[in-house]
């Protein structure tokens, strides 16, 4: 391999500071992780060699994207961000490092421009750089011509020890190699330091082999991992390799230069005083300062990094330009998307039912919807974790996303088959939402089985990816499959969760409703809990009310009592009013497809659904935790499922007509007499996610 740059004085220069940037932020801060940013530095000059940013348009759709799947090793993301001249991160802002609302917290979050993905949970973020690489292949083989190049970018990512041991790596990895996805270069921090201390304490696999069984490209640079022209020498030859992801193997020293390096002391806590000091001394800087950056550093990085990128950046708008005149049709959609946009009318095609349609399970509707917005959305990509017959998550058309050499698919395909890797699945959503282009992802799996994801669940809804969960089977329901396949807790699980809506639609409009909701969703996931069995078309039901997460279905005059469900219980609680009815007991029906959305509501809306006077019973097949906030009383089911036909299921836990009505009487008679407030009703309103 031949260098294709040789590093001069003014780079030692370059990475020595970088090296001192980074350790200055947790020493300054009195807690975080100094040992990866000393020993990643020069790594990380190297790559800055070797890529194509923006710093002052972070969003550039060419760029190439740089991932920290290792997110602890932060202080390197913000020095070099900032040494390249983003606007967002200033030397006061690395003096801010872990503060009260800085722009450097603890781990790397999506909201900071520079800031690819949110990291810290290890395994995330080489399983992000996966759904990256995806859609920059799905991008590209959409709208490159064979004269004009709009797309090709790759994704770089930095991954340690940690990563590559947390399961979720291996799903993403594998499916990385199975794609074919030349597109992405993982460099590997091998340190050979966890928490705990050595890696031999538990990790003595050969990762090389493991790579390499995956399909992937290894690169092993030995004892050259603080040479930079090695490692740009491999990232060139990664480049050229374009059927096979690569993995470049950078044996370190964890904290290299100082008095405790090599050794998991520097890993997790700042250097102490004295320390620090021999550090600076060691690499040519006064160890009594501290944030220094020479401006001939500043000059350089300014000269070789953020001038080229800003250059290309402008060759490359002009290039967007010739092609807008050249292929109008493309262009006009690329631009559409590029700017944020759904196509004006995209919804007008969306089913809408009446009493009088069939009984249909809300799967098979969710697949309706599906085949009605895939034509007018080339920004939506569907799959499935292995599911997709009971998903139904793939439109009749669909090309699948593979290799053209698989013979089976090719990357201007947008059904992608995870194979069974719900966790890989859910992150590599994260990753193809994060690349921009409007990307509209969603994946499909049972909604027990959502919880097997749910680490890169939770940073969807940190992060705003608006991705979609396609969550079926949705209840005991499930029948035969049994208590391992009924979900008990996973809606409280997901309701919990800070700006996540959960979806469970009663039936078709509502369905359409919340697909509507979860399409134009700009900073939410959604998850639309769907069923198994299936359920009647309601009077009453309504696309636009679903819209407001819980509507009055149907209604009576001064009612006894107040029915709330979501999904299959709704049509329950319909019949439970007849039986009432029949008492001579008034009760109103509201339907609940999504309480999170309900909770956004004005209050005067939500007391207009549940107002004073009127006790509210809830019925669900599920846990009855958080229903304490729209409820007086509860109907669920509060310990696991049991394996029998949905119907005897049902029965067996007395989710029938008459079990509800009675629980309707119990609770009118329970609170007779008693002044009723409604639950929906707050002192405060607690904080809510911004972005």
């Amino acid at each position: 391999m031949v260098a294709p740059y040789e590093f001069s004085e003014i780079d030692d220069l370059a990475i020595r500071t970088l090296k001192l940037l980074a350790v200055d932020q947790p020493c300054n801060a009195g807690s975080g992780h100094p040992g990866a940013p000393l020993s990643l530095a020069p790594a990380a000059h190297a790559l800055l060699k070797a890529t194509n940013i923006n710093p002052k348009n972070p969003d550039w759709i060419n760029r190439d994207r740089f991932v920290l799947s290792n997110g602890h090793a932060c202080a390197l993301l913000y020095a070099v961000l900032h040494l390249v001249g983003s606007d967002y991160f200033k030397i006061e802002d690395l003096k801010q490092f872990r503060q009260l609302n800085s722009r450097t917290p603890g781990h790397p979050e999506f909201h900071a421009p520079g800031v690819e993905v949110s990291t810290g949970p290890l395994g995330q973020g080489i399983s992000n750089a996966v759904g990256m690489a995806i859609a920059q292949k799905n991008f590209a083989a959409t709208y490159n011509k064979p004269d004009i190049t709009l797309s090709d970018n790759h994704v770089f990512v930095f991954a340690g020890d940690g990563c590559l041991q947390e399961g979720i790596s291996s799903e993403s990895s594998s499916l990385a190699g199975h794609l074919q996805l030349g597109n992405l270069i993982m460099i590997y921090d091998d340190n050979n330091i966890t928490i705990d201390g050595p890696t031999n304490l538990s990790f003595t696999e050969d990762t090389k082999k493991r790579y390499e069984a995956y399909g992937w490209e290894v690169i092993d640079l030995g004892d050259k991992s603080e040479e930079g022209e090695a490692l740009l020498a491999a990232i060139e030859q990664a480049k050229k390799t374009t059927n096979k992801p690569t993995m470049i193997r950078l044996p370190t020293i964890i904290g290299h230069g100082s008095l405790i390096q090599g050794t998991h002391g520097v890993h997790g806590a700042p250097l102490k005083a004295d320390d620090l000091a021999q550090l600076k001394k060691k690499l040519g800087f006064n160890p009594e300062q501290s944030f220094v950056v020479p401006q001939e550093v500043y000059d350089f990085y300014r000269k070789t990094v953020t001038q080229p990128g800003i250059e290309a950046n402008k060759k490359w708008d002009k290039l967007f330009a010739e092609y807008q005149k050249k292929y109008p049709e493309e262009g006009k959609v690329l631009s559409r998307r590029l700017r944020g946009e759904l196509p004006k009318g995209w919804d007008k095609d969306l089913p809408a039912f009446s009493p009088k349609d069939k009984a249909v399970a809300t799967r098979k509707l969710s697949e309706g919807v599906i085949e009605k917005i895939y034509n007018v959305l080339p920004e939506l990509i569907g799959g499935s974790a292995d599911l997709t017959p009971s998903n139904l998550t793939r439109w009749g058309d669909a090309e699948d996303f593979q290799p053209a050499s698989s013979g089976i698919g090719s990357y201007k395909g947008r059904y992608v088959r995870y194979g069974v890797r719900e966790h890989g699945m859910a992150a590599i959503l994260n990753g193809i939402s994060a690349y921009g282009a409007g990307y509209k992802p969603y994946g499909g799996t049972f909604l027990n089985f959502v919880s097997y994801a749910s680490g890169a669940v939770r940073l969807s809804a940190l992060s705003g990816h608006p991705v979609i969960f396609v969550a079926t089977h949705d209840s005991i329901g499930v029948g035969e499959d049994g208590p391992t396949h009924q979900p008990i807790e996973t809606l409280a699980h997901f309701r919990a969760l800070p700006n996540m809506h959960v979806w469970r639609p009663a039936d078709g409009n509502e369905v359409t409703g919340a697909y509507k909701n979860a399409i134009e969703s700009k900073h939410t996931p959604s998850i639309l809990a769907l069923s198994r069995q299936n359920l009647p078309q309601l009077e009453g039901s309504c696309r636009v009310k679903t819209q407001k997460g819980a509507y009055i279905l149907q209604d009576v005059e001064k009612p006894d009592v107040a029915l709330i469900a979501t999904g299959s219980e709704v049509s329950l609680i319909v019949e439970a009013a007849k039986v009432l009815a029949s008492k001579g007991i008034k009760a109103r029906v509201v339907s609940a497809p999504c309480l999170d959305v309900f909770d956004e509501q004005p209050e005067d809306y939500r007391v207009s659904v549940l107002p004073d006077g009127v006790p509210v019973l809830s019925v669900e097949v599920a846990s009855t935790v958080g229903w304490e906030r729209y409820a007086h009383q509860s109907f669920g089911i509060n310990r696991f499922g049991v394996s029998a036909p949905c119907a005897a299921a049902y029965k067996y836990f007395d989710f029938v007509p008459e079990g509800v009505a009675s629980r309707a009487e119990k609770t009118i008679a329970f609170y007779k007499g008693k002044t009723v407030y409604t639950p929906v009703k707050r002192a405060f309103e607690n904080a809510t996610v911004e972005f």
